[in-house]
Parts: C-alpha cells; structure tokens; sequence
C-alpha cells in the first residue's frame, strides 16, 4: 500500500494541475487531512512538504491556525515521506506527536517532513521523522517529532 501512494504522485504530479489533484485524492485518505485542505508540493525518498491556507474554518478562539489543524498538516506531510521512503517488504505505523509551538500559526504554512537514509536502513524498528511548520515569513511556528514504528511485512498471510 504504502508504496501505491508515492507512485500516484509520480504519475499525477506531472500532468497539468496534477499536484492539486493528488492534493485532493490525498486528503481523503484520511478524513481529518481534508480539514486542512492540503496542497502538496514536493514528495520525494527522505522528504515531504505541503501548505496549509490560514482560514477561519481552521482558527482557533484567537484567530490563528489551531493547532491539532496544524498537527494534521504536519501528520499528512509524514505520511506522504513515510509512503514515499519506506522500503517495499516494510510497513510503517506513527506511535505518536510531539511537537513544540514555537511562535503564533498567523500564516499559510508550509508543513516539511523530514528523514535521513540510514534511518529507514536501521529498520525493522523506530524512525523518528522530524516536522515543522513555517510561516510565509520564515518563522518556524511548529517543530518536532512524529516517530513511527517500521516491521516486515507479513508474508504467505491471507489476505483479507
């Protein structure tokens, strides 16, 4: 599965307005993603990034970017890396969120998602994939962690 998704962006991405397209597809993958509405940008092995509009739907009681929507766009970035950056005999599963709020979400923000190659080497095991939000102005809003668990496949399994 994990791989089906990377190869859906190589395809769409190329064709006029292809990246809004996968966009869309993307963010039904998962329901919470389309709150956020996000618009990929660039996926490739080791790195995700995406963009979140600043809209009222999303605001928090003080007019900025909530930050669980925040955390969604940065989950949706991470998950694109994961799909494009996992090994094909492997599968990936996030264990958690930490992130840190670094300064006030008053921007669109680009959500980065990166890795190292040796870290999907060292697997089976733990791969923690560093996130951040930033600002159109540069400020880094949001920053952290999202570690995810990577084991073998099952083989000779039934399918279900």
């Amino acid at each position: 599965m994990a791989q089906q998704t990377f190869d859906l962006y190589q395809r769409i991405s190329r064709l006029p307005a292809g990246k809004r397209i996968f966009s869309f597809v993307y963010s039904l993958k998962a329901p919470y993603f389309a709150t956020v509405r996000p618009v990929v940008r660039e996926v490739r092995a080791d790195y995700a990034e995406l963009s979140i509009r600043n809209r009222k739907r999303v605001h928090n009681h003080i007019g900025t970017l909530h930050a669980i929507a925040v955390c969604n766009g940065l989950e949706a970035a991470m998950g694109l890396l994961a799909e494009a950056t996992c090994p094909q005999d492997r599968r990936w599963l996030p264990r958690g969120l930490q992130v840190s709020y670094l300064a006030k979400s008053t921007t669109d923000l680009l959500c980065v998602a990166e890795t190292d190659p040796q870290q999907w080497a060292e697997t089976p095991g733990d791969v923690e994939i560093r996130v951040r939000a930033v600002r159109t102005d540069g400020v880094v809003a949001v920053e952290g962690v999202i570690p995810v668990y990577v084991s073998m496949k099952p083989t000779g399994a039934p399918s279900a």
